[in-house]
C-alpha cells in the first residue's frame, strides 16, 4: 500500500549554490549533507511533502537541457505557496532566471496561478498556488 511520495533525485554542479538556492530562496530545509565515497556531495531536501536528493559529481555536471515536448522526461519541479507573485517577486529580485512570469493556471481545476523560472543549473521550476 502506498504510503506518500518520498524523494525525487537530481543532480548539480555546484552544492553550495543549489542548497542556497532551494533553502534560502524557496525555503526547503535542509535535512541531510555528506560527502559520498567517491567524492560527490550529497544532499536531502525537506519540500514538506517529499524530499530533493540532489547529487553533486566531484567534476561538476553540465547545465540541464529541457525535455523537448514529445520526448519522455521530467519537465520541471512545481512546489506550492501561499502567493506565487510575492514568491517570484522575491525570486526575480534575487536575479533569478525567468522563464514565465505568473499567471492564471490553464489547469485550474487543480492550481490557480503559476509561474516558472530556472534553478542555478538550468532546471525549469514552477511556482504554484492552489484557489483559497
Amino acid at each position: 500500500m502506498l504510503k506518500s511520495f518520498e524523494h525525487v533525485g537530481m543532480t548539480v554542479s555546484n552544492m553550495d549554490r543549489t542548497v542556497d538556492f532551494y533553502c534560502g530562496l524557496l525555503g526547503l530545509r535542509l535535512h541531510l549533507r555528506k560527502k559520498q565515497p567517491d567524492g560527490s556531495d550529497l544532499v536531502f531536501l525537506d519540500a514538506g511533502g517529499g524530499m530533493l536528493e540532489i547529487v553533486a559529481p566531484s567534476g561538476g555536471a553540465a547545465r540541464a537541457a529541457d525535455v523537448p515536448d514529445g520526448t519522455a522526461g521530467m519537465r520541471h519541479l512545481t512546489f506550492l505557496f501561499d502567493s506565487v507573485d510575492e514568491t517570484f517577486a522575491k525570486l526575480e529580485a534575487a536575479g533569478v532566471e525567468v522563464k514565465e512570469r505568473p499567471r492564471l493556471a490553464f489547469n485550474s481545476e487543480v492550481l490557480h496561478k503559476i509561474a516558472f523560472l530556472r534553478d542555478p543549473d538550468g532546471i525549469i521550476i514552477e511556482l504554484a498556488e492552489r484557489k483559497e
